[in-house]
């Protein structure tokens, strides 16, 4: 493995050198701007479409990202300091280069199709003042307005200049907008409270305006049920990829103290709890004072704060976006390494704002997004089950580094066969697609250790590819 310093400062195929590390304020600020974000705006109020109880809500959310935010910190973080290396150059070294150029290129497109989904949000704001409306059309793959879709072209450029001027001006974007934003997302909040005349505590638990935007919404749309546990597991691996996919190890290589682990925390309980709760009031007050049930970030932001919510929404679309194209273009550079890390973010951030031009992929993020943590959640536990368990079944850790193979067959089983399962239950047995990470997991997990006592041959403890994996 190389030890020379990256010219970038990335050090996208080597350790973190002590030099580099962060202190926890760039995390925290990181994670408050990125799940403090636009999509908060359209995934809340697909809360209330989909039928869940207020009760249910505000509890479900509590647990589940309680969860979540404990799976950061004593999944990620641990082996993010301990080898201080990108989730794709970890992955090379387990898997093999042949094999993780597939992941990556999996891994590269669907975070592009999520920040795609951001670059759609904020563009739904900017038209408002401008008469560009968001719509979505009836077919998945389905272009809008051809005044929307050069409006999505501009947002998706500005976007992945940003994400490819690298993790500190992504860090310090995320820093100066994360506390206004918060503030705004509460205000929004609090405003529709008061436009749907909840002045008291009663009225407010009693919920009947709660009840009767739901009752609304599925006498046009039919009926839904979004229950308790739904909204746990969704809260809680909505970022699955991440989390238990190790996603992360990206940015918290850079952690000076295991401490920083815990920044996930105010992302969740003020992103992924304050503003989805507060986004799905903001439906609820568009149906009471107009009868209108779409679910358009913009218009939503408009009806309760004016200009202020636009800004808002098209800022919180930014500071989600620019990390989720950054993880995107390390991905990409990790199927072409000679390629600069800058190049690839803004290939990147070019798909992401072609994903971003099909307004309804937004429309479905509570299907997708735990799609996505099925597909790529699973491969976390191959680089878990290397880092802790490997030695102790007397079997070698990151096997194709010391044994010079690019392609490590146990990998490759390990997780085709519980994502190819998992995928069989999603797209033609309807099971919700967040149930189905961690089985999957799991699976993976064991899988590889089983596929590894039968396919790997001995090798030296301290042999490796010099200068990195070809």
């Amino acid at each position: 493995m190389a030890k020379k310093e990256s010219g970038s400062g990335e050090f996208e195929r080597e350790p973190v050198p002590d030099s580099a590390l962060k202190g926890p304020g760039k995390f925290w600020g990181m994670y408050a701007g990125e799940h403090a974000a636009g999509t908060e705006f359209m995934i809340g109020p697909l809360f209330l479409g989909a039928g869940a109880s207020l009760q249910d809500l505000v509890l479900g959310l509590l647990l589940g990202n309680a969860l979540a935010v404990l799976t950061w910190r004593y999944l990620v973080v641990p082996i993010a300091i301990a080898k201080r290396m990108t989730l794709y150059y970890q992955l090379e070294r387990i898997a093999g280069g042949s094999l993780v150029k597939l992941y990556n290129l999996v891994n590269g497109l669907l975070f592009c199709f999520l920040a795609g989904a951001m670059v759609t949000v904020s563009a739904s704001a900017i038209g408002i003042p401008f008469g560009i409306f968001y719509s979505v059309p009836s077919d998945t793959f389905a272009f809008g307005e051809l005044s929307f879709t050069v409006l999505v072209i501009v947002v998706g450029a500005v976007m992945a200049v940003i994400a490819a001027a690298g993790y500190e001006t992504v860090a310090r974007v995320a820093n100066i907008a994360a506390p206004w934003m918060i503030a705004i997302f509460a205000a929004c909040g609090l405003i529709s409270l008061g436009q749907m005349e909840v002045n008291s505590f009663s009225a407010l638990t009693e919920g009947k305006f709660w009840n009767d935007a739901i009752a609304f919404v599925q006498e046009k749309e039919g009926p839904q049920e979004f229950g308790f546990w739904q909204i746990v597991v969704f809260a809680w691996l909505c970022n699955g990829a991440m989390h238990f996919g190790m996603a992360d190890l990206s940015i918290f290589r850079f952690a000076r103290h295991r401490s920083s682990g815990w920044a996930p925390a105010i992302g969740m309980f003020l992103g992924h709890y304050m503003a989805w709760i507060a986004a799905a009031l903001m439906l609820a007050a568009q149906i009471k004072l107009s009868q209108d049930h779409a679910a358009n970030p913009g218009a939503l932001a408009w009806g309760a704060l004016g200009w202020t919510g636009i800004l808002c929404v098209v800022i919180a679309g930014w500071t989600t976006a620019n990390p989720t194209i950054y993880r995107a273009g390390l991905a990409f550079q990790g199927i072409l390494p000679k390629q600069s890390r800058v190049a690839m973010t803004l290939a990147a951030g070019a798909v992401a704002t072609l994903a971003g031009a099909f307004p309804n992929l937004s429309a479905q993020l509570l299907g997708f997004v735990g799609t996505y943590g099925t597909i790529l959640g699973p491969m976390g536990a191959v680089v878990f089950v290397d880092y802790h368990l490997m030695k102790k079944f007397g079997l070698a850790d990151e096997y194709a580094a010391r044994a010079l193979t690019n392609f490590n067959l146990a990998v490759f089983v390990a997780w085709l066969l519980p994502v190819a399962v998992g995928l069989y239950l999603i797209f033609w047995q309807g099971v919700f697609a967040a149930f189905l990470v961690i089985p999957c997991w799991i699976a993976c997990g064991i899988l590889y250790v089983v596929m590894s006592k039968v396919t790997q041959q001995p090798v030296s403890e301290t042999s490796e590819i010099k200068g990195g994996l070809a």
